[in-house]
């Protein structure tokens, strides 16, 4: 069983950056795709973006693409999310998921392993 942990996270201001990280603790993560999600107070979780197993493919979510990226490292069983220019609307619980195939994926219901995630929140 995958178990992923979120840190990083915290009070950033707007036009800043921010680095999240994600542990995974039980088996490796190299067979799994990975990916960021966020969920902003009273809205639905959202794709940020995720990654395959050999960090061949990268998708993001359009909201970050151009400030953001998303890169592993199998050997420390370690995911992570960059993000630069932060605005205001970047404030959310961030999550980090697994899903049981090598390709990387934007739908939450594709992911089937969940951290418990970091708060974010960007000030003005």
């Amino acid at each position: 069983q995958v178990q992923l942990v979120e840190s990083g996270g915290g009070l950033v201001q707007a036009g800043g950056s921010l680095r999240l990280s994600c542990q995974a603790s039980g088996p490796t993560l190299s067979p799994y795709g990975m990916g960021w999600f966020r969920q902003a107070p009273g809205k639905e979780r959202e794709f940020v973006a995720s990654i395959s197993t050999r960090s061949i493919t990268t998708l993001y979510a359009d909201s970050v693409k151009g400030r953001a990226t998303i890169s592993r490292d199998n050997a420390k069983n370690m995911m992570f999310l960059a993000m630069s220019d932060v605005k205001l609307e970047d404030t959310a619980v961030y999550y980090c998921a697994a899903r049981s195939a090598p390709v990387s994926a934007s739908g939450p219901s594709d992911y089937v392993h969940w951290g418990p995630g970091t708060r974010v929140t960007v000030s003005s």
